[in-house]
């Protein structure tokens, strides 16, 4: 079995090249989002307040549940977190 590098979980469960760009962007900021959560040491009722949601919506964030969360409410969230969101854009290989 090899490993290719070029593709992610996300390529091979979404039906759509552009479906799997848009989870991968999800899950990318969630995870950043809750390393800085971690990071500051912040309770999910702190982290609430800090990022303008309610303390259910960070128990999401937390449990992974990507589905729940679309790609501009994230944005917003780890722009009030303090974060800088950037993106790269090129060819599709």
């Amino acid at each position: 079995m090899t490993k290719d590098s070029g593709t992610s979980v996300w390529d091979v469960l979404e039906d759509s090249p552009a479906e799997a760009e848009n989870m991968k962007l999800r899950s990318k900021l969630m995870m950043a989002l809750e390393q800085h959560i971690k990071a500051k040491e912040w309770t999910q009722a702190e982290a609430a307040r800090q990022l303008g949601v309610s303390q259910p919506r960070i128990s999401d964030l937390k449990r992974g549940k990507i589905d729940l969360f679309a790609l501009d409410g994230l944005v917003t969230m780890a722009v009030a977190a303090g974060l800088t969101v950037e993106m790269k854009i090129s060819e599709a290989a």
